[in-house]
């Protein structure tokens, strides 16, 4: 229903007429040039304020005629308590030209919690310079009461170059930790999740499951989701991938349904999560942005944290762009801060330095990594790294293999920072066994550049263990994906030992196991429940020996450098000394065998 409410008397049904169509317009900006020229215009023809009321999303929902003495403000519904404003702003005009807000605005704007109040000085007759001055809220005094504050005035064009989406969103973060609700925000966001179904055929996922593990993600992160949503398109929109059309839909169900957050389930161009931002009027991640901010939150030791960091900054820096007039009072972090280009140019250096920086800091850590792989080698110690998809099972393996207590729980990227432990094997050897990050299907690539030299530990392994979660149902899809990356890393090619893990999830009539079992190099285990992990250290052991044999050797007295040379060269297990020389029980490389076959006593 597009009803003009307040004083009327005496309109033409031409000027209603007008006034009505401005329902049919959108403006996601504080205010666009066409609807405060246009309020201009009808204000100065019939000489009366005009109140247009707009959701976030940049719907117009209500229209009024008269000045605030005569037209009773309307009173919206809060969102959701006292840390979050109404969703709604308000504009209105002043016909004598005068820009500035009134204390009866003003009141306004702090008891409905108004986005935002707005004032067009009608400039006439050329309506585009009128000017106008817009009121926020800011914050909460010492008397729980809002406080608010005026910025301008600026020309029409200026106005629409404003960056209100976020403006918007740091105020509420603002509310959120004056009110003490800033850590029930980050668990109560609620969330829609956005797929796109087209011709592609690089995926072996389907829409509906890539969308189940978005909303795990998102579970993960803290949010909270909604619905889910999927468009078929034939290819995505250049500039809102998923067409304008659908993005209006979705703004409008955003708004109905006090929706904070949109998460879509490929990664968006620059210019495409700004344009569908603007139009929908709430936060917009992409699923690079989503596995990030879970990283940031999982990552604990130095290193992870600067890797993240990294990562983060890689995939900030192209989606920095000038955002005209902001109000740096209020500015919360890049992007969202300073006023004009010169700003821009210096949050983007300061990104940069920071990338060099991290970037010698990562390569620090790594020498000295390096330092300690390099001893282990020399040691003949030999390094196992346990690989899979996220939440598979690798560190609760871990744990079970080694009798340790890493942090291991039934949840998305719950291991974040490689962890080595030391396992002896039914044999008495004792090599070194490394849980690493899980991976996930389309892993960022920021991350796997930020996190190379972590997956390094990968690389240089004389063994993998690819742990798979037999219970899942699109287990060989995983599986497949953690191919792609080791592939991606330069993997491929080290020998490796499939374990089915989580058999005991498996329904009792499945058969499943069994034929997995037949596999060459394969196991089917349950971590959990330490199921056949006796054969797997076979395997380990059995994999181990192609590369390396336990040997009994006697050096005599007169060939100590040989004795010497061991220590350097092969693993020690056992000494003793006899008349005959130095009896040593070693663990030799293969390729190293051949020199000391005249020492041999007995082979093992």
């Amino acid at each position: 229903m597009r009803e003009i409410k307040g004083n009327i008397k005496g309109i033409r049904d031409s000027v209603i007429a007008e006034l009505q169509k401005l329902y049919d317009m959108q403006s996601p900006q504080l205010v666009s040039q066409e609807l405060a020229v246009k309020l201009a215009d009808i204000t100065e023809y019939i000489n009366r304020e005009i109140s247009v009321y707009i959701t976030r999303s940049g719907q117009i929902i209500e229209i009024a005629v008269g000045d605030n003495a005569t037209v009773e403000l309307p009173t919206f519904s809060g969102r959701r308590g006292a840390g979050r404003l109404s969703g709604i702003r308000c504009i209105h005009t002043h016909p004598g030209g005068n820009p500035y807000l009134s204390g009866v605005d003003i009141s306004a704007l702090k008891n409905n919690k108004y986005d935002a109040m707005v004032a067009i000085g009608v400039a006439s007759p050329d309506f585009t310079k009128s000017e106008l001055t817009f009121g926020l809220i800011t914050g909460i005094d010492s008397n729980e009461n809002y406080t608010a504050e005026c910025y301008g005035p600026y020309s029409i064009e200026d106005a629409e170059n404003i960056n209100f989406v976020n403006t918007v969103s740091t105020i509420e973060r603002i509310l959120d930790k004056q009110t003490g609700t800033a850590s029930l925000q980050v668990m109560s966001e609620r969330a829609i999740l956005i797929g796109m179904e087209w011709g592609r055929n690089d995926s072996l996922w389907t829409v509906d499951d890539s969308l189940e593990e978005l909303k795990q993600l998102a579970d993960t992160a803290g949010a909270t989701v909604i619905k889910k949503f999927i468009q078929k398109r034939p290819k995505p929109d250049p500039a809102f991938f998923i067409g304008r059309g659908k993005v209006q839909e979705l703004a409008l169900y955003a708004q109905q349904e006090n929706i904070d957050l949109c998460i879509f389930d490929d990664e968006l161009s620059p210019a495409q999560q700004r344009n569908i931002e603007s139009v929908m009027g709430i936060r917009i991640l992409d699923r690079t942005a989503l596995i990030l901010d879970i990283f940031a939150q999982r990552a604990r030791t130095n290193e992870g944290k600067l890797q993240v960091e990294l990562a983060q900054l890689q995939y900030t820096l192209p989606r920095i762009m000038g955002k005209g007039l902001m109000l740096s009072r209020l500015g919360g972090g890049i992007g969202t801060r300073g006023p004009g280009e010169t700003k821009l140019e210096v949050d983007r250096r300061r990104i940069r330095d920071r990338i060099a920086f991290i970037k010698d800091q990562i390569e620090k850590v790594k020498a000295v990594r390096s330092l300690h792989r390099s001893k282990r080698k020399k040691n003949n110690v030999f390094e196992v790294s346990l690989v899979g998809y996220t939440n598979a099972g690798k560190s609760t393996l871990l744990n079970t293999l080694t009798n340790s207590d890493i942090y291991a729980k039934d949840q998305l990227f719950a291991t974040l920072d490689p962890t080595t432990r030391q396992l002896t094997l039914p044999n008495k050897q004792e090599i070194i066994i490394t849980d690493t990050v899980g991976f996930i299907q389309r892993l960022p690539h920021q991350l796997i550049a930020a996190f190379r030299s972590t997956l390094e530990v990968v690389t240089e392994a004389d063994l993998l263990v690819h742990v798979i979660d037999v219970s899942h149902e699109l287990y060989k899809e995983q599986a497949a994906a953690v191919h792609e990356v080791l592939k991606e890393i330069g993997a491929e090619t080290k020998p490796v030992i499939t374990v089915y893990n989580k058999i005991d999830r498996l329904p009792p009539d499945s058969k499943l196991a069994d034929r997995l079992a037949l596999e060459e190099d394969t196991v089917c285990i349950s971590a959990a429940k330490k199921l056949n992990l006796e054969t797997l250290q076979q395997m380990i052991e059995s994999h181990l020996k192609s590369k390396a044999v336990e040997v009994t050797l006697c050096i005599p007295y007169a060939e100590t450098a040989k004795a010497a040379q061991l220590h350097e060269t092969a693993n020690v297990l056992e000494q003793e000394y006899t008349e005959n020389g130095a009896v040593m029980k070693v663990i030799l490389p293969v390729e190293d065998l051949e020199a000391y076959n005249e020492y041999i006593l007995k082979s093992e």
